[in-house]
């Protein structure tokens, strides 16, 4: 099932009320889904190898414990905090400041900048063990049967 933007994101606690929680594709409600956002949010920093390194461990402390509660939703927003520090950072590797687009609408020039490239590589490394886990796809697989 998609992820559902029509929901009161502002008043859900989806601790609370994990089946209203939809997994949607890559990091659909990243942003958005509380009291997890608020959680993992403050952790979140690719602009160097070092942050990347130190964000990305505490990011996947945090899968891990969510995962240990048998806290899915918990877990899906840690894996998509993962997968958004290595989108962004390979964003920023390819595009002076991140932008794809001028504003004419048309595509920037590629420019490679090789430290936001390692900080891509930090996340992705951390992404795919929680992506892979197997104990995080039977709870995804299992809250996916349950409620969409």
């Amino acid at each position: 099932m998609a992820f559902d933007y029509d929901l009161d994101f502002d008043n859900i606690d989806f601790r609370k009320f994990p089946e209203k929680y939809r997994v949607g594709r890559g990091e659909q409600g990243v942003l958005l889904v509380e009291p997890y956002k608020s959680e993992i949010l403050p952790h979140w920093r690719f602009k160097t190898p070092e942050e990347a390194e130190k964000s990305s461990k505490k990011i996947y402390e945090q899968f891990l414990e969510y995962k240990k509660n048998k806290d899915f939703v918990g877990a899906d927003m840690a894996r998509k905090f993962l997968q958004m520090g290595y989108t962004r950072a390979r964003r920023y590797t390819n595009y002076k400041g991140g932008r794809k687009y001028n504003e004419d609408g048309e595509v920037n020039k590629r420019k490679i900048d090789p430290v936001k490239a390692k900080s891509a590589a930090i996340f992705e490394e951390k992404w795919k063990l929680a992506r892979t886990d197997e104990e995080y796809l039977k709870m995804k697989k299992a809250h996916q049967k349950e409620f969409g």
